[in-house]
């Protein structure tokens, strides 16, 4: 799978989708989003890459994906097979799905010692 590139010169859409649930149901929805891409997303015309990211807090799981358009994204959106998946994992919580365009990037300082 490509890794995500985060750049404003890439020709992408940013899918970041965050979502609130109940502790004890946090890793059952990482699963499912991990499925979810190895199954179906990574294989349809203009998906570009997923993260999956787990909060710390135990409530919270967001999906930071990109898409080559809004229009290859939107289309995924009508196929049954992604319906069923994303109907699942809005069975587990509350999600909040957002499309972005990167808007800059600012990396550390070399001389402060960033990552």
């Amino acid at each position: 799978m490509t890794q995500s590139v985060i750049s404003t010169d890439q020709p992408v859409v940013t899918l970041i989708n965050t979502f609130t649930v109940d502790p004890d149901r946090q890793e059952e929805l990482v699963r499912l989003l991990v499925e979810a891409t190895e199954q179906v997303m990574r294989s349809w015309p203009g998906f570009v890459s997923a993260n999956i990211h787990r909060g710390l807090d135990g409530t919270h799981v967001a999906n930071y994906a990109q898409w080559r358009s809004r229009e290859d994204f939107e289309t995924m959106l009508r196929d049954p097979a992604a319906q069923e998946h994303m109907g699942r994992a809005a069975a587990l919580g509350r999600f909040e799905p957002v499309l972005y365009t990167v808007a800059d990037v600012i990396a550390a300082d070399p001389a402060t010692g960033g990552v």
